[in-house]
């Protein structure tokens, strides 16, 4: 589909039906109805553009569909009934009823800023490419800054490429993204990573670095791949719609937990091995002394009895002037997890007992002792050792080196819970302390870096306690535009993450959700209507809301263009 210029000539739309309004339904600044004529086929999220009086001449109000109506003469049901013969249904009515289809309209924008009530009986078309982006903004964005980010596409066959401002997805006006929907119908990782990809090929991509957590089986781990089978016709059309190429992730680096059996098979912990620049990444105690914070997120500690003897067990293993991992005092017997737990100062091996840590009594040394080899040794999944070889990679020190135009991609699918929360934790804090620290050689570092996550409600639950790990990712979700670190978040459930992620969203993306999900106060910046629309969206369709927009509107978008699992 070639666009059309916006400033191009083109045959004016027909008309559809005319405004309306009565007594007990006025139209308003916000809102306008429209009766439909006869045979015309319109749907919810269609664009609509009414004829509007004021200013120097006619101008358009646009509007967004977002309920239908079908009303006629009939005072009651029961008249129907009983012209119908008191209710048969193969009699030819006694009276034959006059009704119409009545549409209801959202007020998008007007082109020439007149927000007065559209008055009764004047025109209403179908809005078309150059009037959809009239209306929803994009003509005034800069070409520059526009970000493909789907196609729109209407009742009368009209598409529209939909442009979100660059300027509200990686900052410095807005930023962040959060997707939700139901699993499986949302296709909320296929839209993150075409989004991914639109920003890579519509910005600059030598200045952006992202980072990838693939955390169900084996889907991101071959993102640098061809499909196999290549994409049908039409999904190259989505594509080049959008001007963009549909193509694999490129200069795409892997880090892969390791396992149990890493040491003898020299195989990560993954579901799938990718086919090339790909390394194992673990970790021992001189790799975690001062991240023992993440790994204890989940545990509750209300008196903050285990952040107390977490500050004692950093401050013995680091040197006091440059925080580099270095033993000493009591502590200089420490060398890995067993020694930690198993030897002074939190464990007297003579008396087989858990020992007070500075102000710590031992019983709180002992629950610290039970949770810690529960994690690290009895439940783990062997990205706990206790010493980490030549061949096996540190992973901050693997997200420290990211550079410009770089994909790097963390496998956590088969990790615990605890392994996932720590590894999430450990990414978030390295990627926020390259940019807000000083004394870094900032020419290295990419402008942006974007962190995408599924299931982000693991990591920052509603109204739960405070904790290391939802404190981190509250400080990117608040102040992260502003250093150039963005977070896309991707979950079921929208309600179920902390209000301030996704509030701090610029732009929120919903798939298909249930009505229970719906009348969550998550969902407050959606009109009621347009709640019981998204109960049935169908796969791949997803509803967009944009800092620029007025309204959300629905959108579709092409499969991902690189290998994707069982392909």
């Amino acid at each position: 589909m070639a666009e059309q210029p916006e400033n191009a000539e083109v045959p004016q739309q027909p008309v559809i039906g005319l405004a309306s309004a009565t007594m007990n339904s006025p139209n308003t600044a916000d809102s306008f109805s429209f009766w439909l004529t006869p045979e015309t086929i319109v749907n919810p999220f269609d664009i609509v553009e009414a004829e509007q009086v004021g200013g120097d001449g006619p101008t358009r109000t646009f509007g967004l569909v977002t309920a239908l109506e079908h009303t006629t003469d009939a005072p009651t049901h029961l008249s129907n009934f009983i012209s119908n013969d008191f209710g048969s249904v193969e009699a030819n009515p006694n009276t034959v009823r006059q009704g119409t289809t009545v549409a209801k309209a959202a007020v998008l924008s007007n082109d020439a800023d007149v927000y007065m009530p559209v008055p009764c009986d004047l025109p209403v078309r179908f809005a078309d490419q150059p009037g959809i982006h009239r209306a929803l903004g994009i003509t005034d964005m800069p070409e520059e800054y526009r970000l493909p980010a789907g196609l729109i596409e209407m009742s009368n066959g009209t598409r529209a490429v939909v442009y979100l401002d660059r300027r509200y997805v990686l900052g410095p006006e807005g930023a962040h993204v959060n997707i939700s929907g139901i699993s499986g119908l949302a296709t909320k990782t296929s839209y993150a990573m075409f989004l991914l990809t639109s920003i890579l090929q519509s910005a600059d991509a030598s200045k952006i670095g992202v980072i990838i957590l693939n955390v169900k089986h084996g889907d991101l781990l071959t993102i640098d791949q061809e499909p196999r089978r290549g994409l049908e016709p039409e999904q190259h059309e989505m594509w080049e719609a959008m001007g963009l190429s549909p193509r694999p992730f490129e200069n795409v680096r892997y880090l892969l937990p390791h396992g149990k059996d890493t040491h003898h098979t020299g195989q990560p912990n993954s579901f799938r091995i990718p086919e090339r620049d790909w390394f194992t990444y673990a970790y021992s105690l001189q790799d975690t002394y001062d991240k023992l914070d993440l790994l204890m997120s989940q545990i509750p500690d209300p008196w903050d009895t285990l952040g107390a003897l977490l500050g004692e067990i950093s401050n013995g293993l680091a040197d006091r002037n440059t925080g580099q991992w270095k033993p000493s005092g009591q502590w200089q017997d420490v060398r890995d997890w067993d020694s930690l737990l198993n030897g002074p100062p939190i464990f007297d091996p003579q008396a087989r007992q858990a020992q007070q840590v500075g102000e710590v009594r031992a019983q709180s040394v002992g629950r610290f002792r039970r949770i810690l080899r529960r994690i690290v040794e009895t439940r783990q999944s062997g990205v706990f050792v206790q010493e980490r070889g030549r061949r096996v990679a540190r992973l901050s020190e693997q997200v420290a080196q990211i550079r410009g135009g770089q994909t790097i991609v963390v496998d956590i699918a088969k990790l615990t819970d605890d392994e996932q929360t720590l590894v999430f934790g450990d990414i978030l804090r390295t990627v926020y302390a390259l940019y807000a620290e000083a004394g870094i050689d900032e020419e290295e570092l990419p402008e942006k870096v974007i962190i995408f996550v599924d299931e982000l409600n693991k990591y920052a639950p509603a109204r739960e306690r405070e904790s290391p790990i939802i404190e981190q990712v509250l400080d990117i979700a608040e102040r992260g535009r502003s250093l150039g670190v963005i977070l896309i978040g991707a979950q079921q459930f929208m309600s179920a993450v902390h209000d301030r992620v996704h509030g701090n969203a610029a732009t929120t993306v919903v798939g298909r959700s249930g009505a229970a999900e719906l009348s969550a106060a998550a969902y407050r910046f959606l009109d009621q209507s347009i709640k019981g629309n998204l109960t049935r969206l169908s796969k791949g369709e997803l509803l967009l809301s944009h800092a620029i927009f007025r309204q959300p509107v629905k959108i579709i978008f092409p499969k991902p263009a690189y290998l994707q699992e069982g392909a």
